[in-house]
């Protein structure tokens, strides 16, 4: 059963954070409808730049599990003003890191696109946007590790308020710039990949405002941190990144290969990928919740408060997730139609969104523990759980079914088969409680 008292508790960080996601959702959902107004090649060519550029960013977002575990942590122990030194830390750490590999990555775009997919018309769409995207990789890094200190420190409504700015802003600059309204150029993806690049940056800044603001007792921008605490990120946020990073490699790779299937598939794919956020992304914000908790637990000196967290809000996450899993397979056809104009990319839809819709349940308690597990400083294992599910199981036999001449939703029976074992993996890994001993020297 569900405590009242700490449901409550886990709500006052989580509930500003799905708000965040929620609106996350809508703003990737709105971008999804206004760029399938141009057809199934550009919806197609935004779901392989964007993740390629997911990828490009996923190692700088890995610095947020560092900076929550550590702010946590530092919170739990009753050292609030040296809070922030973790986020001061990331912040340069990522900056310096960040900036070269948008101006590398800018000018590669063209050959990485091009390595993935050849088709023309995909590569006219996808070529601009995926360039005007990589430019916001600083942005998305910082804003990352923002969130990780928002939850940290009990004070998630500046999250939400940030990202109700940033998305708002993100699509009246869409809908001026993809279709040319209000008297600015019609630029088609490229629109899409300029509004959402300066709508990042704009928020970074914002948020940088919001921490210097209200949180300057927690020692935001006061001190440089220590070597010793830099030492402590990287430790932490390594393996985390580096998961990020496969993850991210991995699903572009699943694009590829069902790019190889056809074009109508990768549609498919994207906007099922797409949809399906707004039922992971609710319960990745209750892992986050979760994080903070443990990682103020085990800075009280209460190990066994923190494991009960973990199943606390995985109690949560799965009456969400039974609800959103049921609306999705009922009006399966419906949702895909609001993104998908060609029946062809609709009826390849059909079965692997009903599927998704059915392992959501079980997708959204591995995404709680993996959270979890990262909010206690543990970000090694899961890595390899996550390396090994993905790149030694999960790819080869998908690569091989699509050379066998497998369809999309074979495909994607696999993937589901991959997400439950990995589910299995993480809650195997939280019961053995090994994260316990983890002990930060900073």
């Amino acid at each position: 059963m569900l405590n009242k008292d700490r449901s409550s508790q886990v709500l006052q960080i989580s509930l500003p954070i799905v708000g965040g996601m929620i609106s996350q959702n809508i703003l990737n959902l709105v971008d999804a409808a206004m760029v399938g107004s141009q057809g199934s090649a550009a919806i197609a060519a935004i779901g392989i730049a964007g993740f390629i550029n997911f990828m490009a960013v996923a190692f700088f977002m890995g610095f947020a599990s560092g900076v929550q575990a550590m702010v946590a942590r530092r919170m739990g122990e009753g050292r609030k003003s040296e809070s922030a030194y973790p986020l001061n830390g990331a912040l340069m750490l990522i900056t310096i890191a960040a900036i070269p590999t948008s101006i590398v990555l800018f000018f590669l775009a063209p050959e990485i696109l091009n390595f993935l997919n050849d088709d023309p018309e995909l590569l006219q769409e996808g070529t601009p946007y995926l360039q005007a995207r990589f430019v916001g990789i600083w942005a998305i890094g910082l804003n990352f590790s923002y969130r990780g200190y928002w939850s940290s420190i009990n004070k998630t409504q500046y999250y939400l308020r940030t990202l109700l700015v940033m998305h708002a802003l993100n699509i009246f600059l869409n809908y001026c710039l993809i279709f040319g309204n209000f008297g600015f150029p019609e630029l088609g993806t490229l629109g899409a990949g300029i509004g959402t690049t300066v709508s990042l940056t704009l928020g970074t800044f914002y948020y940088h405002y919001l921490a210097k603001k209200h949180t300057s007792e927690f020692g935001y921008f006061k001190q440089i941190a220590s070597w010793a605490t830099q030492q402590d990120i990287i430790k932490i946020s390594l393996p985390s990144s580096v998961q990020q990073l496969f993850f991210a490699a991995g699903f572009t790779a699943l694009f590829w290969i069902i790019g190889e299937v056809g074009t109508n598939e990768l549609a498919a794919a994207n906007a099922i990928t797409n949809v399906m956020l707004v039922g992971i992304l609710p319960c990745i914000a209750l892992g986050i919740g979760a994080a903070t908790l443990v990682g103020q637990a085990l800075g009280r000196k209460d190990p066994q408060d923190a494991y009960l967290w973990g199943w606390d809000v995985s109690k949560m996450a799965l009456i969400f997730s039974i609800g959103l899993g049921i609306i999705f397979y009922l009006f399966t056809d419906p949702i895909m139609s609001i993104f998908l104009r060609e029946q062809a990319a609709l009826e390849a839809a059909h079965w692997p969104f009903k599927l998704s819709a059915l392992i959501i349940i079980i997708d959204a308690i591995g995404l709680v523990f993996l959270n979890a597990l990262s909010g206690a400083g543990y970000t090694k294992p899961p890595m390899y759980v996550s390396l090994i599910t993905q790149w030694l199981m999960f790819l080869p036999i998908a690569y091989f079914m699509q050379q066998n001449g497998s369809s999309f939703t074979l495909i994607w029976t696999a993937y589901a088969i991959y997400r439950v074992i990995q589910t299995v993996a993480f809650i195997w890994l939280w019961q053995k409680r090994n994260w316990m001993q983890v002990e930060m020297n900073s």
